[in-house]
């Protein structure tokens, strides 16, 4: 048996259909077998959850349509276990899926922190779609409190208070809302939160979320329903099964995207603790995610030896339908001094946010 050909008969597993795992599927697939595990029968496109709550219609492709026409079998089930050492895959069905290769793309979720009250009361947003629900199924207007003040709560908050201007909505944070943007960026953020009626509460600790509101270190905030959207922590499979991670639960890497304990598997996205020089630890993002599993593809179908590299152009925000914001900055993330605002900014946003699902190939 040649090289080439023990190489072609690799079974690679790709975990999680999000940005990393669906485009390494993609990448690797076009030269070797892959079997991708995942649950979902559509691309959730989490970028776009504010428009599901919010009841817009979306843009979510099959993922088996988005596979098409590479060597890749969608295996629709969740991993629940990891053998790291016999290099197998455990679901909940109780099947294993045996390995060569492990690509580990399961992302990340909500975080609650452990606030008494935040996964029972508070909806993320991966429940979206029952938050669009709960408001349509409501016998009145009332409050929504958007708890987080990071790019996702903004989000949330703006187009719920769009959609739904008889609702009043609260966006309630630990620190200062957009904090991070450029002075100009944040001050249209505000402005732009101002002009839809949202009242902000920055610099507000929340202790507890009960059925009718929040309980903060300043008092209670009465509300009918509450979006949680503080921020987010990687799913704890890796940790569980053995694999090196820092303090934070995603797992370590080297410069290819390996884990530093078990390097037949690559981390990507949200769970991987990537360093690159530079740049320093990137965040959690779709601006991160989608990059290394687009390198990954390229790797281990060998169309590429070269460490993996990333620099950032901009962030982006929708707040509403005609209005957002494209904030350019530095590669290293810090903030350049300008920005696109306005109509202008949501058309970036949404030319960027389309681009993503056409990159997935």
């Amino acid at each position: 048996m040649t090289a080439q050909q023990h190489t072609e008969q690799r079974h690679i597993v790709v975990l999680g259909a999000g940005y990393a795992g669906l485009s390494a599927a993609t990448g690797i697939g076009r030269r070797h077998r892959v079997t991708l595990i995942a649950p979902e029968t559509h691309f959730l496109h989490r970028v776009r959850q504010h428009e599901t709550a919010a009841g817009r219609p979306g843009r979510r492709p099959a993922i088996d349509h988005v596979l098409r026409g590479r060597r890749v079998t969608h295996h629709q089930a969740r991993a629940t276990a990891l053998d790291l050492n016999a290099r197998k895959v455990v679901l909940d069905s109780g099947e294993v899926v045996a390995y060569d290769t492990l690509v580990y793309a399961l992302g990340s979720r909500t975080a609650f922190h452990g606030v008494p009250g935040a996964a029972e009361h508070g909806y993320p947003a991966e429940r979206a779609a029952e938050l669009r629900q709960r408001i349509a199924g409501a016998a009145a207007p009332g409050t929504i409190a958007v708890v987080g003040g990071g790019a996702t709560g903004i989000e949330m908050a703006a187009e719920l208070a769009e959609a739904h201007p008889a609702w009043q909505v609260e966006l309630v944070t630990a620190g200062r809302v957009g904090g991070w943007f450029s002075d100009r960026g944040r001050a249209h953020v505000l402005a732009a939160l101002d002009r839809l009626g949202v009242h902000l509460r920055e610099h507000t600790d929340v202790t507890g979320v009960e059925p009718d509101g929040l309980l903060t270190a300043d008092g209670r905030v009465p509300a009918d329903l509450v979006v949680w959207a503080a921020s987010m922590e990687p799913y704890p499979l890796a940790a569980e099964a053995g694999l090196a991670v820092d303090p934070d639960g995603r797992a370590l890497v080297d410069d290819r995207l390996r884990s530093t304990s078990h390097p037949e598997v690559h981390v990507i996205g949200d769970a991987a603790a990537v360093d690159v020089p530079g740049v320093g630890r990137l965040r959690m993002a779709c601006a991160t995610a989608l990059p290394m599993g687009r390198y990954t593809g390229r790797l281990l179908s060998g169309r590429t030896a070269e460490p993996f590299a990333y620099r950032y152009v901009a962030q982006c925000l929708s707040l509403g339908r005609k209005d957002g914001l494209l904030q350019l900055i530095h590669g290293d993330d810090s903030m350049r001094t300008a920005a696109l605002t306005g109509f202008g900014g949501r058309l970036a946003k949404a030319a960027i946010v389309n681009g993503v699902v056409m990159s997935l190939r």
